[in-house]
């Protein structure tokens, strides 16, 4: 059995790009693998903490090494639970719409919850860093507005701090072996946002088909 964690980073249920690819590549996969268990963390959903001083505070004695008081042991709790999603998670699909050239607010505030030592990475002088999700895959569905193909006026090397910020997150979680399907142009009209929804559609349904064929 799979267990799939939907990470949906959308709060555009109707019409959102990045969702509409992210479920066509689960219904793909579930139709492969009809004992997948999915979950869903809708971030717009989630009742997220702030990473006030509390919680500061918790992580740094962790760090530290130090005890936690009753308040700060509460903290780090939220922080543990909301991660525990992840850990669990065979299959990691995350739903990701570009804001301003990077990722929504709510997906930040999410990673910056759950990346602590001791939560989603270690360290240690002998070894460094190293992340703690390791032999999990993820699959990211990127939506953009506009062209980021070298020849536009916002090519992805200049304006694209999407796709490479949650790379580089994965990577440093412990998720080496990561999977794109990026749909752009969804602004540039009708015609063109429906021929790029098809085309990451027909890219989902074969990595979903690729993906199943493994076993977890």
């Amino acid at each position: 059995m799979t267990r799939l964690l939907h990470i949906q980073c959308s709060p555009r249920l109707r019409r959102s790009a990045s969702l509409e690819i992210a479920h066509g590549f689960i219904q793909s996969y579930r139709q492969q693998r009809p004992d997948t268990e999915v979950t869903t963390l809708d971030l717009w959903s989630l009742d997220l903490p702030e990473l006030d001083q509390t919680a500061m505070d918790a992580k740094y004695a962790q760090l530290a090494g130090q005890p936690l008081g009753n308040a700060e042991q509460r903290a780090w709790a939220r922080l543990q639970a909301l991660a525990e999603p992840l850990h669990q998670a065979d299959l990691l699909v995350l739903s990701i719409p570009l804001w301003n050239f990077s990722i929504p607010y709510k997906l930040k505030h999410f990673i910056d919850l759950v990346s602590h030592q001791g939560i989603l990475f270690s360290f240690d002088p002998e070894n460094g860093l190293q992340g703690l999700l390791r032999n999990k895959t993820a699959v990211a569905a990127y939506a953009r507005g506009l062209d980021f193909s070298s020849r536009s006026s916002t090519p992805a090397p200049a304006f694209d701090f999407q796709k490479p910020y949650i790379e580089a997150w994965l990577n440093f979680i412990g998720i080496a072996n990561q999977h794109s399907l990026i749909v752009e142009k969804t602004i540039l009209g009708p015609d063109i946002d429906q021929a790029s929804r098809q085309a990451a559609a027909e890219q989902a349904q074969a990595l979903a088909q690729q993906l199943a064929a493994r076993q977890y």
